[in-house]
């Protein structure tokens, strides 16, 4: 049970210029007596499916108490005729949820952590990060080109994603293909991908998603770090309540993972200090090595240009002691500020600065 993580996840999560949470102002609520805590999701079946993951795992640790599902639309899911990128909204899946939650409708919102902002609104915290499922992205060929890669698809061939991320990645590594936007759910962009009079050959799309909608048949090509970095916190759920919501914080406490919470400490740390979201090409990937009495925390991150044209690449380590350090989650927000000034040093500043000019 990792306990440790409430107080850091507010100062490192969910904090903005100054720690705002939760050394706490508010006052705390702890009702013993509340037994119903509502859980907040997006409609989508994906994001049911995880939620409902979750809503499973807290009846089975408090089976003397219920938690019932609220699911509603966000507006990302409304807006679907504009690529994420050009809507200019960090909290595109996740803000109408947090109203919800400020209103007290919802006790707890669970989040594809990926879509999480890194900077909280007031009076917000992540009580906890589940354990990972695989952080990279995925090729799902249409029916006509099963069997293919992405590096066997004929020249001009049309590849699907709404990721600028994963757009530079694929132009630099993949130019003889086509790459064209690709909205909506899980589902919806399927369905686009297997309508034959459509014009995709394949999609990009998170092995994480496939696999916990039990379709892991789809995959055609898991595209290794080499190829495409991922996105920051990529595969794993993140929970979001009140600060000041002190029993519902202690019944999520037992849900996080160490190993999860210390790579998306470093990557959320990386991307806050680029003053990264859905608009720029920022890509990750963390992992552990295993060392005699204790093990290293490796992150590598990566800042492009649109076109790919042109791509800085930086990594670092930490180490992560075999017993639990109550600094380690500091040490791992310390590692992705590292990373992140490598990069800007090397030449992602100058990136950075060109993209927030063509906004």
């Amino acid at each position: 049970m990792y306990t440790t993580l409430l107080v850091v996840l507010s100062a490192v999560l969910g904090r903005r210029n100054k720690p705002s949470l939760p050394s706490i102002t508010l006052d705390p609520i702890s009702d013993s007596e509340k037994t119903t805590f509502t859980i907040g999701s997006r409609k989508s079946q994906l994001a049911m499916v995880q939620t409902e993951f979750v809503q499973s795992f807290l009846s089975k640790l408090y089976s003397a108490n219920v938690f019932p599902i609220l699911s509603m639309s966000t507006q990302g899911d409304r807006v679907l005729d504009v690529a994420l990128s050009k809507i200019g909204e960090k909290s595109l899946f996740t803000g109408d949820l947090e109203i919800a939650l400020q209103e007290g409708r919802v006790d707890l919102v669970v989040h594809s952590l990926k879509d999480l902002p890194t900077v909280l609104p007031e009076g917000m915290i992540l009580g906890a990060i589940l354990k990972r499922e695989d952080p990279r992205d995925a090729v799902v060929m249409s029916e006509t080109n099963k069997g293919m890669t992405l590096a066997t698809l004929p020249e001009g061939s049309v590849i699907g994603t709404s990721s600028l991320r994963r757009v530079a990645q694929l132009k630099r590594a993949y130019p003889h293909l086509k790459i064209m936007d690709v909205r909506g759910n899980l589902n919806t962009r399927l369905a686009k991908l297997d309508n034959p009079s459509g014009p995709y050959a394949a999609l990009i799309l998170a092995v994480a998603g496939l696999l916990r909608l039990g379709w892991s048949h789809r995959i055609s090509e898991h595209l290794p770090p080499s190829v495409s970095l991922h996105a920051v916190s990529q595969g794993a759920l993140g929970v979001e309540c009140r600060a000041n919501d002190v029993r519902t914080l202690s019944l999520l406490a037992p849900l996080c993972d160490r190993d999860t919470v210390l790579e998306c400490l470093a990557e959320r740390a990386l991307l806050r200090t680029l003053e990264g979201g859905c608009s720029v090409p920022i890509g990750v990937n963390s992992w552990f090595v295993e060392k005699e009495g204790g093990r290293e925390l490796r992150l590598r991150g990566m800042v492009a240009s649109l076109d790919g044209a042109v791509a800085v690449y930086a990594e670092d380590g930490m180490w992560v002691e075999s017993k639990v350090n109550g600094g380690e989650q500091e040490a791992a927000e310390g590692l992705g500020k590292r990373v992140a000034g490598k990069l800007l040093d090397q030449g992602a500043r100058k990136i950075l600065e060109e993209l927030r000019h063509k906004k």
